[in-house]
């Protein structure tokens, strides 16, 4: 990911925002950006994103998360241990739990991720958000719930895997046989949303999910 495209997009959102959103955009917000760099590959845009996004509790507190993906309502937080433990206050621990509440009572997911994740396991991270996103294909509008269920089922099997996977795992997640598995298979891989892996033209041993099959996922 190009760190320029972040920066660009950072300046952007500054430019629609006030007070102290905008406060807080100025300051610092590595944590912002590397969490940017790990949805990137899996979003390939940032168009439904909101950086330092308000909300208000029931009090009339006014609090903010740093990436909010208004789409599918997820709400994306980069945490350093230094600051979310270390030098944790009890006030501040109260306004977390109270955070983390409205985030709730609003139906948002609250999706948090440390530093040393994002650092050290990125990939991890990813499946991690693959599979989130899995468990919400079935959201209203989403071009995934306009294939046939066993299709979207193997689909959601594939998103979350980092590796191929074969005919006899396809029939034990659909328990099918082998001609009505083959059948779902074939089918996805004529609508391009699997690929072949391995193999011959005649015979082949293993299948991937493809960029395309990752976006159904994304679309609504």
């Amino acid at each position: 990911m190009n760190e320029k495209m972040i920066d660009a997009f950072i300046e952007e959102q500054k430019k629609q925002a006030t007070g102290r959103r905008l406060e807080m955009l100025n300051g610092d917000i590595s944590g912002t950006k590397k969490l940017l760099g790990l949805l990137w590959p899996i979003l390939k845009s940032f168009k439904g994103i909101i950086l330092e996004y308000e909300m208000v509790s029931n009090t009339g507190v006014r609090m903010y998360v740093d990436i909010f993906y208004e789409p599918l309502g997820i709400c994306f937080e980069a945490e350093g241990y230094v600051v979310h433990e270390e030098k944790l206050t009890r006030e501040r621990f109260s306004f977390e739990r109270m955070r983390i509440r409205t985030i709730g009572n609003r139906k948002y997911t609250f999706y948090p991720f440390s530093w040393d994740e994002m650092d050290k396991r990125p990939e991890a991270c990813r499946r991690d958000i693959y599979e989130l996103l899995g468990s919400m294909g079935s959201v209203s509008g989403s071009r995934l719930n306009e294939l046939p269920v066993y299709e979207r089922e193997v689909l959601r099997f594939a998103v979350v895997r980092f590796e191929p996977f074969g005919m006899q795992e396809v029939r034990q997640l659909l328990q099918l046989g082998q001609d009505a598995s083959r059948v779902v298979v074939r089918s996805l891989k004529a609508k391009g949303y699997i690929r072949s892996v391995g193999g011959s033209d005649l015979r082949c041993h293993t299948f991937e999910i493809t960029a395309e099959g990752r976006e159904l996922f994304l679309s609504k």
